[in-house]
């Protein structure tokens, strides 16, 4: 039996299953070109798994997006980052489909979205629900055009399908979607795990490295090893689809021990309260270090991940002296291209000693309690749980820059950074705020709370923090055109905003003295007028523009320019 037929063989009564549960063919592509994918399903993202599809648009905005499915929109969402505009449809067969990035609405739709910021004065609506009957869809109706908006990399769309009740993401391939994929997953790297005090690989008592070769058709291998004690390893895998560079996430990764089961996990679904504890399924600590994303084929104790099934011991492997122990890990993507790597382990008791290095810090983390510290004039205080174990956190200050551990621990909670600033004048006070420094070149602003004698934030990520000053106005500059200057032609009015110190927090822009509504590009710092969303009485208009970073420092431009109406 060749090894697709195996496979599907294999597979056979998951697809029944997912059948049964998702309908096929039941929702079209959401774009009137063929779906290439820049990003699959269950992506391993920073913090998070990928929620949907990343649907290619050839590197431009302003492509048709249809429904995918007969339903009605029963929320809309505009919002800085995130899915920028968003669309949700809800069909009658109990799911929802999601269309991330937009640059426009469907007319209808847009000139109500716009309603509301006209009306709010904002460009961030939050959630607009509707009822059933305000905006029906057709199936493959155009309800918008593709974009970049939110936190997008470049052009694409997001798409989306959840459960309706739950709101849990489903993978969208499982509806009978079709992607061209015929290309195996690639293994890039392979790490052993020491997984306890007593465990010896190599001789050694540590994680490292471990060669491996292609021999072709999907096939690796890799280098014996002996170990004793409880060892577990980690992959990085990636996949590609056809006619595509991009690096994706795979479908399933399984590990087999002399021909049994030990670990498998698959992206079907999840829920979004479940996504942080990918930080538990990666070597996070190699990922923060290096950039590089190692998969576990084991569970760690706290993880609450429901994409695990069937796992012997978590998949951790207890070698023991004497035994043989062929170890596979095999990797698919949702078409069933497959690829393996297969590990020879010998068990082979270690008589090499190692001395126990002691922690010293005085601040030891009790992970179910609460936990408060204070050194010179930082506070931090840990809720119950934040940390996934118990461990010796290093905390220290100097020269004013408060060192809370290192960026390389996962925290499943927000914990509370709070500075003393009594010693500081109202004036100094006024301009500080909290900043992590952990790039001292690039200060990235925290959320400063102030109250008269301490300022704090709150933060899910250890490693350096400092109070800093930012005296600097933010800057304004018009872009295309000059003060008292005739644009009867143009279409847009265009801003370019930017700060170097804090960072802008909000914007202000009127014409004639009446609020306008101003899309900024957080990409390129440029903000943009639609001269279609108000009709100019006159040809004399004066814009001006109010822009403040996020500790006050405000900055004002003015400008008249002349426009003539144009039918």
């Amino acid at each position: 039996m060749n090894k697709i037929l195996l496979f599907s063989f294999l597979l056979l009564p998951f697809l029944c299953t997912s059948q049964e549960k998702y309908p096929q063919n039941y929702f079209n592509n959401p774009l009137e070109i063929p779906i290439l994918l820049s990003g699959s399903f269950g992506e391993l993202r920073s913090n998070h798994f990928h929620a949907g599809l990343d649907i290619k648009t050839k590197g431009r905005e302003g492509l048709k997006v249809l429904a995918a499915a007969e339903g009605y929109v029963s929320r809309i969402k505009v919002q800085q980052f995130g899915y920028g505009k968003a669309i949700y449809i809800t069909h009658p067969n109990g799911f929802t489909t999601v269309y991330g990035h937009l640059s426009k609405f469907a007319d209808e739709i847009e000139d109500y979205v716009k309603s509301i910021q006209y009306k709010t004065e904002n460009y961030e609506t939050g959630n607009l629900y509707f009822k059933e009957n305000e905006f029906p869809v057709k199936k493959g109706e155009i309800i918008a055009l593709s974009g970049d908006t939110g936190g997008s990399g470049g052009p694409h769309l997001h798409f989306e399908i959840r459960d309706t009740a739950s709101e849990n993401v489903i993978n969208p391939l499982l509806f009978g979607i079709k992607v061209d994929d015929t290309i195996a997953p690639t293994f890039l790297n392979l790490k052993v795990v020491a997984l306890n005090a007593n465990t010896r690989i190599n001789q050694q008592r540590k994680s490292f490295q471990i060669p491996i070769k292609n021999i072709g058709k999907g096939k690796y291998v890799a280098n014996r090893i002996s170990a004793s004690g409880v060892i577990g390893f980690g992959v990085n895998v990636i996949d590609r689809f056809n006619n595509s560079y991009n690096k994706n996430g795979i479908f399933s990764l399984e590990m087999l021990v002399n021909g049994k089961r030990f670990y498998y996990h698959y992206v079907e679904t999840f829920s979004f309260a479940e996504s942080k504890f990918l930080n538990l399924l990666i070597d996070y600590k190699h990922y923060k270090k290096y950039k590089k994303k190692y998969q576990k084929t084991y569970k760690e104790t706290a993880s609450k991940l429901s994409t695990y099934k069937n796992l012997i011991n978590n998949g951790k492997i207890d070698i023991k002296e004497g035994l043989n122990y062929n170890v596979e890990i095999i990797a698919k993507d949702f078409e069933g291209n497959l690829s393996s790597i297969k590990i020879p382990v010998a068990g082979k008791e270690s008589n090499a000693l190692f001395t126990e290095q002691k922690d010293t810090t005085a601040y030891k983390i009790i992970a179910k309690n609460f936990n408060k510290f204070k050194n010179k004039n930082v506070t931090v205080a840990f809720p119950k749980k934040t940390f996934y174990e118990d461990i010796y956190l290093d905390f220290k200050v100097d020269k004013g820059i408060a060192k809370i551990h290192t960026p390389t621990i996962p925290l499943d909670k927000n914990y509370t950074l709070t500075f003393n600033v009594s010693d500081y004048s109202n004036d100094q006070k006024e301009h500080l705020y909290i900043a992590n420094v952990e790039y001292p070149k690039y200060p990235r602003y925290q959320y400063t709370r102030k109250k008269d004698s301490t300022f704090f934030t709150t933060t899910k990520t250890l490693g350096n923090y400092t109070l800093l000053s930012d005296k600097q106005k933010p800057r304004i500059k018009l872009l295309y055109f000059k003060d008292k200057q005739w644009i009867s032609n143009f279409k847009t009015l265009k801003v370019k905003i930017s700060d170097v110190g804090s960072g802008i927090k909000n914007y202000r822009a009127t014409i004639d003295d009446e609020w306008i509504l101003m899309e900024f590009n957080h990409k390129k710092n440029i903000l943009t007028y639609n001269f279609s969303d108000k009709k100019l009485v006159g040809s004399k208009h004066i814009f001006k523009i109010v822009v403040s970073d996020n500790v006050g420092n405000t900055n004002e431009l003015s400008a008249t320019f002349f426009k003539k109406q144009i039918n």
